[in-house]
């Protein structure tokens, strides 16, 4: 785990990376509406694909220009794929919070454990990169558990991003 001194520096980042007032416990329910709106966009096409019927991919067409529309107020300045990276990660975080529900109600904590793990490293990633935590630019001259080159806790970026989405993202905070 992160100490004290790093989550402030992590929280500094997320205020020096976006511009203005941050409302992120409002941006919290946005990716989280996001992230059903990739959902159904899913399940319209294999309704469509397994009924044969033509208006579920034009619902599909619909929910995807909302889906977009709404991606555009939290992914702001993006260069190469972190468009499309956002909209994957925010996807593979929501598929894996269902199947470790699943596996909850089949009795399988251990398993069901490791998926909101797994998905909420995946959504602590997309923050980061959707609020210029993450410097992009040093990725590769950094080991693999450092932050970036100033990081020298080295507990991996998947701990410290979840550290901060923690302390900065409350949603029970009005």
């Amino acid at each position: 785990m992160t100490d004290d001194r790093e989550v402030n520096e992590l929280l500094e980042k997320v205020a020096k990376g976006k511009k203005g007032e941050l409302d992120l416990s409002s941006d919290e329910d946005l990716s989280i509406a996001i992230m059903n709106l990739i959902s159904i966009e899913e399940h319209f096409f294999f309704t469509g694909a397994k009924t044969g019927k033509p208006k579920y991919f034009d619902m599909l067409g619909e929910v995807r220009e909302m889906r977009k529309d709404l991606l555009k107020k939290i992914v702001k300045d993006y260069e190469g794929e972190v468009w499309c990276i956002s909209k994957h990660l925010l996807s593979a975080s929501m598929r894996l919070i269902e199947v470790g529900t699943k596996q909850q109600g089949l009795g399988r904590k251990k398993e069901a454990h490791d998926m909101f793990e797994k998905a909420y490293n995946l959504y602590s990633l997309f923050w980061g990169l959707n609020l210029n935590v993450i410097d992009m630019g040093g990725v590769e001259a950094v080991q693999e558990d450092q932050l970036d080159v100033k990081d020298t806790k080295k507990t991996g970026v998947f701990a410290k991003l979840g550290a901060m989405v923690k302390h900065a993202i409350d949603c029970c905070r009005e």
